[in-house]
């Protein structure tokens, strides 16, 4: 029988110097790549949303590490001293609670602001929850969008989502426990009834994947003040077919630049309909 050989201990080779954007883990703590403890073990500083969760993620691994707080809050405070170091030929970790850092946590402004200066920036990629819940919605994955945590007001939840209707692509939410059934609701009506999943405690002991209509998951007990964090993927919705007053429009427009063969083949590329018929009635309006 084959064993498979035992992982390779912390590398010793030295850091290079700049910022390292590392993702950790979205609940399970194995879910750690071994190039993030390599980042980690070799920063002079560990920038953390929550250094009490930064403290016992390195604890974990028997690390100990220089942190510093870094949040919308305390930007302004440790933005200028990270920015220093890097300009010294420092080496920064920057780490969100949970999965990767600037998917809805902070570090935007810093990245920005580090690419400005000349500091080399580098990806740790790993533990995403927008990923995770993809990969097990069962909704179609070839377009997304990832749209963060949906406003508060229904009000505004609403117009918020209005905007989105229109977009082909499966659409990934953030969204509290507290709000998760309201938020269902808004989408339903917004959406229609749309196959969405809602994905709770991803990676965690209690994860659980629900999948279902927007209204029936609007409607499901379970869906009350659940506890944990959760990802809402809604589906895309169904394209209209286009009508003969859609197609006699573009047709217009067409053959104010084209022949009625070429109109026809520009029309039916953009609407999806059939190019002899489109033909036809090229030649039925440029009559008229």
């Amino acid at each position: 029988m084959s064993r498979h050989p035992p992982p390779p201990a912390l590398s010793d080779a030295p850091l290079a110097p700049g910022l390292y954007v590392v993702a950790t883990p979205i609940g399970n703590l194995r879910d750690i790549t071994l190039r993030a403890l390599d980042v980690l073990a070799g920063a002079d500083l560990v920038l953390a949303e929550d250094t009490r969760v930064a403290a016992k993620l390195l604890s974990a691994y028997g690390l100990s590490k220089k942190i510093e707080r870094y949040d919308e809050h305390s930007a302004e405070r440790s933005g200028p001293k990270a920015l220093a170091l890097l300009a010294e030929g420092g080496r920064i970790a920057l780490v969100s609670d949970a999965g990767t850092p600037l998917v809805s946590d902070p570090g935007f402004r810093l990245v920005r602001e580090a690419v400005a200066q000349g500091a080399a920036v580098h990806p740790i990629p790993g533990a995403s929850a927008l990923l995770a819940g993809l990969s097990v919605a069962g909704l179609p994955t070839d377009r997304f969008l990832f749209a963060g945590f949906p406003p508060p007001k229904s009000a505004a939840r609403r117009g918020f989502f209005e905007e989105l209707a229109g977009i082909r692509a499966t659409l990934v939410f953030f969204e509290g426990g507290s709000r998760l059934a309201s938020s269902l609701a808004d989408m339903a009506a917004v959406f229609g009834p749309r196959e969405a999943t809602v994905a709770r405690e991803l990676t965690k002991l209690y994860e659980t994947v629900t999948r279902g209509r927007l209204d029936d998951l609007a409607a499901d007990p379970s869906m009350d003040f659940p506890k944990g964090e959760l990802v809402i993927l809604v589906g895309p919705g169904r394209e209209e077919a286009a009508s003969a007053a859609d197609a006699d429009t573009a047709l217009r427009d067409a053959l104010t630049r084209l022949k009625p063969a070429d109109a026809a083949a520009e029309v039916a590329k953009a609407l999806g309909l059939p190019r002899r018929d489109l033909y036809r009635r090229a030649m039925e309006l440029r009559q008229k």
